[in-house]
């Protein structure tokens, strides 16, 4: 079979979310020839179905919830804008993306590609020629098969962050990120919630403090919570009003008229073509060598190269893949400082091992915790919280740091950048932190370690 048209690229990228687009964007500031091809939106579910849009609407709910004007209607105006989406429309307008792809040298192709063999990329009959490939697929929300789901027309994070329509109650299942944060923005906006979990703590890979405080604001938010429990099956509309019944493994049913996936993500990655390479198709991301390797000129980054699922973590990724695709062979990314933030009022915020995990790791190591509510910041804001780090004794450089309250999601840089450059927590202790601030609680965290250990 002759190829109709062949293409030559130093790089093919394969999806164009924050991953592929900050590989092409890259490559082509080194003055690369790139190609990325998207069957969907170019932008990637950041924009249109995650990140943007639950952010508008957390921020939304807020002011609504604290009196402002900010009824429902023009928070869905706001989230519709931002992503966007204008004039009635459904879909968003990837235009914006495309162009600054373009503008930046790249080939936009819009199809579905499968590899086809060491260096070669499939879109259709259009064949890509490539010197290396980076996979950035991304992740879809997991569907759990569970009887009767389908008949009820669950929605994902893309019906959640999208729906113009507030429903007349809603169940959510799974209480990590997305979990908690729509179940704030729902509730705020006087949707009766309720939030299932099968373990005892929503988020519960925070800290406990974290998790506890997180809870007890969803509950007094009026989110009802069900922890400890599984959903095993759905009676579609078969509830009071027509709501659909969640029959759960613990304790009574759940009513809802609407039923959010909040479990997970799976990964795309059938009809990828990853046996021409070589790799057979995992259940989970696929397993990467220190330079993001699947196969030979073959990279994998965002949520499918892991080690964790984060906008930021995939735009890192798909930088260092493109940098050690086209040549350098010093580089190695660092991955053992990825910042973690959830958006809910209160924040939590995270970096690196919980006490636990580090004792696991051979690490002897010693937990340092200080409370956001009786320090000048929390009497100042009536707020609550906790600046909780673990330190290496060994090093005594940090090895962890787990926040929760109010602005956490900025505070816990220093953390970041302590665990990226190795700084010791006398050095920490010895900086000045402005008053009065989280980061002034945080550095009192800093000095009890020091003079303590």
């Amino acid at each position: 079979m002759t190829d109709a048209l062949v293409d030559r690229y130093d790089l093919v990228v394969i999806g164009a979310g924050t991953a592929g687009e900050a590989a092409a964007h890259y490559a082509r500031s080194k003055e690369a020839s790139v190609a990325i091809v998207d069957r969907a939106l170019f932008g990637g579910s950041c924009p249109f179905w995650a990140c943007m849009p639950s952010k508008a609407l957390l921020h939304a709910a807020a002011v609504h919830h604290g009196g402002g004007d900010y009824p429902w209607s023009k928070a869905s105006d706001f989230r519709d804008y931002m992503i966007n989406r204008t004039g009635g429309a459904d879909r968003p307008d990837d235009s914006g993306h495309v162009r600054a792809l373009e503008d930046a040298g790249a080939a936009v192709i819009r199809g579905s590609a499968a590899l086809d063999g060491p260096g070669r990329v499939r879109v259709g009959d259009r064949v890509l020629e490539a010197g290396a490939v980076i996979l950035a697929i991304g992740s879809v929300s997991r569907i759990p098969e569970l009887p009767g789901l389908t008949e009820a027309k669950p929605w994902t994070n893309v019906e959640g962050t999208a729906t113009r329509e507030l429903p007349r109650s809603l169940a959510i299942l799974g209480a990590g990120p997305t979990g908690v944060e729509l179940a704030q923005v729902y509730a705020r906006y006087g949707v009766p919630v309720t939030l299932i979990h099968p373990r005892d703590r929503v988020h519960d890979k925070e800290h406990p403090r974290s998790t506890d405080l997180l809870g007890r604001a969803l509950e007094a938010d009026g989110v009802a919570l069900r922890l400890g429990a599984r959903a095993t099956r759905v009676r579609a509309g078969e509830g009071a009003g027509g709501a659909h019944l969640v029959e759960l493994d613990a304790g009574k049913p759940v009513e809802a008229h609407a039923i959010l996936l909040a479990i997970g993500r799976d990964f795309p990655t059938d009809g990828l073509g990853l046996e021409t390479i070589g790799v057979t198709p995992p259940k989970g991301m696929l397993e990467v060598d220190e330079r993001m390797r699947i196969a030979e000129n073959v990279y994998a980054v965002g949520d499918i190269g892991g080690p964790e699922m984060h906008t930021h973590l995939g735009h890192y990724t798909g930088e260092a893949a493109a940098r050690v695709a086209l040549g350098d062979t010093t580089y190695r990314p660092f991955l053992d400082a990825i910042p973690r933030a959830t958006y809910t009022d209160p924040e939590t915020a995270s970096v690196g091992l919980l006490l636990a995990q580090a004792r696991e790791r051979g690490i002897d190591a010693a937990e340092f915790s200080v409370d956001i509510a009786t320090a000048a910041k929390g009497y100042t804001t009536e707020s609550e919280g906790h600046c909780t780090i673990v330190v290496d004794r060994a090093s005594r450089t940090l090895v962890g740091a787990f926040l929760a309250g109010i602005g956490v999601s900025e505070t816990i840089h220093e953390c970041v950048l302590a665990m990226r450059a190795g700084i010791d927590v006398d050095v920490l202790a010895d900086t000045i932190h402005a008053f009065p601030t989280v980061s002034r609680v945080l550095g009192t965290a800093f000095i009890n370690a020091s003079r303590e250990l």
